[in-house]
C-alpha cells in the first residue's frame, strides 16, 4: 500500500472529512475501455469511478475517505484480514474490467495521492515510461507459477522396524521419515527448475515472488516457488498445458498455474530488469 506521503508539517494532519485520490490502473487515454469501466462499476466501497488524464494517459480513479487511507489509517486496514480482503476484491474487479478491453498498467492494491492533481502530476512525470511500459505489455497476460511441497502426500507407507528396543524403533522411523522429505524437497526443487525453464522458453519475461506463507498460502502444502511470467495472449493456452501437468510424475509435489491476469507484477519492471526478482505477489 502506497499513501502518496507529500510534505506536511506534523501539526497539519488530514482533516478526517478530506478525500484523497485512489488509483486503480491508468492507460492510454484513447482507450473505450477505460471509459467503460468509470461508467458501468464502481470502485472501493463503492465509490463512483473517474479518469484523471493528462499527457496521453487516463488513470482510473476514485475518492476515499483520508482517515481509511492515510498512513495511519492504512496502517489500520493491513491488520484487518477481512477489511482488506474487501478492498483487494474492489481493486482487483476494477483492474480486470479494464484489463479485458484494453492494455493497463495495474497498480498496486490502496495506491493513493492527496488529490487528482497530484495523479494528473504522475502521469505527466511518468509518462514516456508509461508509454514504453504500455507497448510492451500489448498483447500479453501475466501467468502464475507455483510449485508446492505435501510432506503428507509424499510419505511412504510405513516400512516394518526391525530393532531391538522400542525407542530403537522409534529413531529408525524418524530418520526414515528425514530421509523421505529430503528426498521431497530435493523432487521439488528439480520439479521448480524445470518448470521455470519451460516457462522461460515460453515467456518473455519473469519476475521471482516470494513463497507464500502463512494466510497468504491458503492451499495444500508448503510453496517453495511463486513466480509470475508475462505471456504473449495467443501463448497462454500452450503456457497452461505445459506447466499444469508438469509434477505429474512426483507424487508429493504439484504445479499450480493460475490466471491469465493483468500483468501486476510487469507494471513498473523495465526492460533491464527483464528477468528479475521483485517481493511480494499479491496473486
Amino acid at each position: 500500500m502506497n499513501p502518496d506521503s507529500r510534505p506536511r508539517r506534523t501539526d497539519e494532519p488530514l482533516d478526517a472529512a478530506e478525500e484523497m485520490s485512489y488509483v486503480y490502473a491508468l492507460g492510454r487515454v484513447d482507450e473505450p475501455a477505460l471509459r467503460d469501466a468509470v461508467a458501468r462499476l464502481a470502485g472501493v466501497d463503492g465509490g463512483a469511478l473517474r479518469l484523471v488524464e493528462s499527457a496521453g494517459l487516463a488513470a482510473v480513479v476514485s475518492s476515499v475517505p483520508s482517515d481509511a487511507f492515510g498512513e495511519q489509517g492504512l496502517r489500520t486496514q493491513l491488520e484487518d484480514m477481512a477489511r482488506l480482503e474487501a478492498v483487494a476484491r474492489a481493486h482487483h474487479a476494477v483492474v480486470d474490467a479494464v484489463f479485458a478491453g484494453a492494455t493497463v498498467l495495474p497498480l498496486r492494491l490502496a495506491t493513493v495521492y492527496l488529490d487528482d492533481a497530484r495523479v494528473a502530476g504522475m502521469l505527466t512525470a511518468g509518462r514516456v515510461r508509461f508509454l514504453d511500459l504500455l507497448a510492451r505489455l500489448d498483447g500479453h497476460v501475466e501467468l502464475g507459477v507455483k510449485v508446492y511441497a505435501d510432506a503428507g502426500v509424499a510419505a511412504p507407507p510405513e516400512a516394518e522396524v526391525v530393532a531391538e528396543s522400542p525407542g530403537r524403533a522409534y529413531l529408525q522411523r524418524r530418520r526414515a521419515q528425514r530421509r523421505s522429505t529430503q528426498d521431497l524437497y530435493r523432487a521439488a526443487a528439480g520439479v521448480a527448475e524445470e518448470a521455470a525453464r519451460v516457462a522461460e522458453g515460453l515467456s518473455r519475461a519473469r519476475v521471482v515472488h516470494r513463497p507464500q506463507q502463512g494466510g497468504l498460502a491458503p492451499a495444500r502444502g508448503e510453496n517453495i516457488a511463486n513466480e509470475a511470467y508475462l505471456v504473449p495472449v495467443g501463448e497462454a493456452g500452450r503456457f497452461m498445458t505445459a506447466l499444469g501437468g508438469s509434477a505429474d510424475a512426483t507424487p508429493g509435489v504439484r504445479v499450480e498455474v493460475t490466471g491469465p491476469w493483468a500483468p501486476y507484477s510487469f507494471a513498473t519492471v523495465t526492460e533491464g530488469d527483464r528477468y528479475g526478482t521483485e517481493e511480494g505477489g499479491e496473486r
